[in-house]
């Protein structure tokens, strides 16, 4: 038989309250979103009141020495010694509850968990204004835990109950024992399972799995995150405070709120972890933590504090607000409006990541910088660089750049910019592209380069006088402007024989128009709607060439077979991208007006 990589043991709700107050067990739950519903938390209390076993919890040991402290804190917080990896929910509730700490719910506000107790039948109940105004109820047991307050707890109840109805000492008796044995919940004993410190956290997470009844597995970057807590919390605040503040804009101060991405903590992470480990798996900052080293796996104190101190420095450049934004000004250089564009978050995270590794290690020029790293963007996104194994991907484009010296910005630059020129070369443009056009998806990276294309290329929406980028301000919030219109009307179709709705939607067969005249166009066949609606916007020949040109309608396209016309338009659409990438390269190429 195998060494037994645990221990189980038993200990008291009280004392694992007080546990987490000394900080020797890491509940970090207490600083993310508590996801249960009070309901889950009240059946808790209730089965427990019962005697019913509510499962045991899962604790692995951080190997920390009592007494240490974390890294890269002014304050020097306690490292907890034992981590919670199943029990997070069940433990929050009972701090919470028992201690009357308030917890943070999804929209980040915070709020206690009010739980109410009616001892005539040892019913529990979530706290609401109904029963608040029921005496039967004691209407927050927290307050029996409070210090030297049970007697007035209990005694105030009852004359509270006695106001309503007549109470004999028989029935008194009753209800006070039924509320001692609520406060007795306190001796209540939890089955713990200990996971010895010498397993790793691959281990740890098939444990995980297999002694789960409900199948579910552990997250790779929530378990990371939790560990952030445990041995550097500021470091996870920080996270988790850039992430919430770029979901909504702020009217008074600089935030990392933005229209192209809306970060997770564990993406930010993955940033951190390029620019300072060059690795892409998360498990590197695992080993980090845990203070070994990162080829070898062997532990070293020194090293610990060497490459825990890279990852601080790099998380403090991925959240500086003003790299943030500069970076966000490639993804405009590149045609990328909003996250509606973004099919991809990897692309733009490990683009970030080599942004920052260009401006940070190589101090490359923010004007260079920026042409680069747009380029880059554009090919990543729109060859799925970063999709499948991505994480392999990304080592490898670190890895080229392991024999660039620091400071040397022409040879970073020079590095990717042979990347991009390797990937999308003359048979990308004639023969994959086109290819990767043939669908009918609406976030197809394919179709993305092309409306990008057409916003570098500062197109008009077909027929229109209004520009495509314009239309596809992502801080517009009215009803949209332009619309993707069916060059081959359905209905016209579906009357020809082609009733296949992926046929049918070919991204070849979209174009981008003002609603309005989507609306007026309607389901006539593009040989009676085309010359209408040509004259009837009176466009100049120039203009209207030009617009051809953008919008890749082959030569009288409008009396062409649907079958002969969709490749036909899928090379033009090809050539469009390819002709807006190399104008993507030239210096004198900017984003949008006051981007």
């Amino acid at each position: 038989m195998a060494k037994l990589l645990y221990s189980d043991t038993t200990l008291a709700v009280s004392h694992l309250v007080n546990d987490i107050e000394r900080g020797t067990i890491a509940l970090p739950e207490l600083q993310r979103p508590y996801v249960w519903p009070a309901a889950k938390a009240r059946d808790l209390f209730d089965s427990m009141y019962k005697g019913f076993p509510v499962g045991s919890l899962l604790f692995w040991k951080t190997g920390a020495e009592p007494g240490a402290r974390q890294i890269g804190t002014e304050t020097k917080q306690a490292v907890p010694q034992h981590l919670i990896v199943d029990g997070q929910q069940r433990l929050t509730s009972l701090y919470a509850v028992i201690t009357g700490a308030a917890v943070l719910r999804d929209d980040f506000t915070t709020r206690r968990i009010r739980l109410a107790f009616r001892p005539a039948d040892a019913t529990f109940a979530v706290t609401d204004a109904a029963v608040e105004k029921d005496p039967e109820y004691l209407h927050d047991i927290s307050a029996l835990w409070a210090p030297n307050s049970r007697k007035k707890v209990v005694r105030a109840f009852l004359e509270r109950l006695a106001e309503k109805r007549e109470l004999d000492e028989e029935e008194k008796d009753r209800l006070d024992t039924a509320l001692d044995d609520l406060h007795g919940l306190g001796n209540y004993q939890f089955k713990i399972v200990e996971l010895s410190e010498t397993i790793d956290e691959e281990e740890v997470a098939e444990i995980f799995v297999r002694i789960n009844s409900n199948g579910v597995t552990l997250n790779q970057a929530d378990f990371i995150l939790t560990l952030l807590s445990v041995f550097w919390e500021e470091g996870r605040r920080a996270l988790e405070d850039f992430c919430r503040e770029a979901h909504q804009p702020s009217v008074d101060n600089s935030s990392p709120f933005n229209w192209h991405i809306h970060p997770e903590p564990s993406q930010m992470l993955r940033v951190t972890t390029a620019v300072a480990l060059r690795r892409a798996v998360l498990k590197q900052v695992y080993v980090v933590l845990r203070g070994r080293d990162v080829d070898t796996g062997r532990p070293s104190a020194d090293l610990r504090e060497e490459q825990f101190g890279r990852l601080q420095a790099a998380q403090k450049h991925a959240l500086d607000l003003t790299n943030w934004h500069e970076f966000l000004q490639c993804l405009e250089r590149a045609g990328f409006r909003g996250s509606k564009m973004i099919s991809s978050a990897n692309a733009v995270i490990y683009t970030y990541a080599l942004w920052l590794v260009g401006r940070v290690d190589y101090q490359v020029p923010l004007g260079r910088l920026r042409e680069t790293i747009a380029r880059w963007f554009f090919m990543a996104h729109t060859t799925s660089r970063y999709s499948g194994s991505f994480e392999t991907r990304v080592e490898q484009d670190l890895a080229r750049l392991a024999g660039v010296d620091p400071g040397d910005a022409d040879a970073y630059l020079a590095t990717l910019n042979k990347v991009v020129d390797d990937t999308l070369t003359q048979d990308y443009w004639a023969i994959t592209l086109p290819n990767n056009l043939e669908t009918a998806a609406s976030k197809s990276p394919a179709l993305m380069a092309y409306i990008a294309a057409l916003n570098i290329l500062d197109a008009d929406a077909l027929l229109s006088t209004g520009k495509v980028r314009t239309r596809l301000d992502p801080a517009i919030t009215a009803k949209k402007a332009i619309e993707r219109h069916h060059l081959f009307p359905k209905n016209h179709l579906k009357n020809s024989g082609i009733t296949e709705t992926p046929r049918i939607n070919q991204i070849a067969n979209m174009a981008l128009v003002e609603w309005s005249d989507n609306i007026a166009i309607s389901d006539q066949p593009p040989a009676a709607y085309w010359p209408a609606q040509v004259a009837a916007k009176q466009l100049p020949g120039d203009r209207l060439a030009r617009q051809r040109y953008w919008h890749a309608l082959p030569d009288d396209w409008e009396h062409m077979p649907y079958d002969e016309f969709l490749p036909a338009r899928r090379t033009l659409i090809a050539a469009v991208v390819r002709d807006a990438f190399t104008r993507l390269s030239e210096s004198t190429h900017h984003a949008a007006p006051g981007h």
